[in-house]
């Protein structure tokens, strides 16, 4: 993965902004997550690992503030899969920070004032200290079992559309999800993976579902009672659900609280900073 080079607009601007200038600048091949040093010459943009990239589709890129490219053999291509299962279209969406995925144009994480690490950051704070087993009931780009695995024990996560995981591969910032040993994959929906579980297996869960329209099921009674089984003795869980402040957000965070009680959860406290609320056992 070390050779993976991903580019959005906010990477190539800077080319632009230097050719003529210098015969070198510097680049973040990554996303932003570090710099290198690349040439540039008349024609084109030359990387440390022999990758040339003309400036014709350098222009390209700048142009366009919706997709991410990977580059291969001087190629440009939009990071972009489709689930023929879900009939779905997922694409990675560049932010000045972590790139977001987006689900038929929806995004996955929160970026309007925040972005999406930063994202990812309010949830595991909103949970609390982590430690043991933790589960991570949505996979996506990998951020929630990524940060998570830097204080657990270990972190179990599940994915429920093979080509979401395609985007999350081509996605410099989600890599550690593949190469942390602490971090196990499953691919399968979590309303039948967690019955699978034995009982008291994690210490805590981070569940992050789709909006409710999308997965109902991940927020059903039936699913907080298998959480609920599957949490040790004074394990919690957060759940984001959504701005609270909305009503539809006030109006599903209500139910939530009252199934997650009924589930058996002994206190259920808003975390509106995090749009969720977390739920302990």
């Amino acid at each position: 993965m070390s050779a993976l080079i991903v580019l959005s607009h906010y990477q190539v601007v800077h080319l632009i902004e230097a050719r003529g200038h210098t015969s070198s600048t510097e680049i973040s091949p990554g996303l932003g997550l570090s710099n290198i040093e690349v040439v540039l010459t008349e024609a084109d943009v030359i990387f440390p690992n022999g990758e040339r990239l003309a400036w014709e589709i350098i222009s390209e890129i700048a142009d366009n503030e919706n997709n991410c490219f990977s580059i291969d053999d001087g190629n440009a291509t939009v990071i972009q899969s489709f689930s023929e299962t879900f009939e779905r279209v997922y694409t990675l969406f560049p932010t000045e920070s972590a790139p977001t995925m987006l689900v038929s144009g929806i995004p996955m994480h929160r970026i309007k004032g925040t972005d999406p690490w930063r994202d990812t950051q309010g949830k595991i704070k909103a949970f609390g200290r982590v430690s043991g087993h933790i589960l991570d009931t949505t996979t996506g780009l990998g951020y929630t079992a990524v940060r998570a695995a830097e204080n657990a024990d270990h972190v179990t996560t599940v994915e429920l559309d093979p080509a979401a995981q395609t985007i999350a591969r081509r996605n410099p910032w989600s890599q550690a999800l593949f190469d942390n040993p602490k971090i196990t994959q499953l691919i399968g929906d979590s309303n039948d993976e967690i019955e699978k579980f034995a009982n008291e297996t994690f210490s805590g869960i981070i569940h992050d579902p789709p909006m409710f329209s999308l997965a109902g099921e991940l927020y059903s009674l039936a699913f907080y009672k298998q959480a609920y089984r599957v949490l040790k003795p004074n394990g919690r869980m957060f759940h984001y659900i959504g701005n609270p402040g909305s009503k539809s957000g006030g109006r599903v965070t209500r139910g939530v609280v009252q199934r997650l009680k009924k589930a058996g959860f002994s206190r259920v406290v808003p975390r509106p900073q995090a749009f969720g609320v977390l739920a302990y056992k």
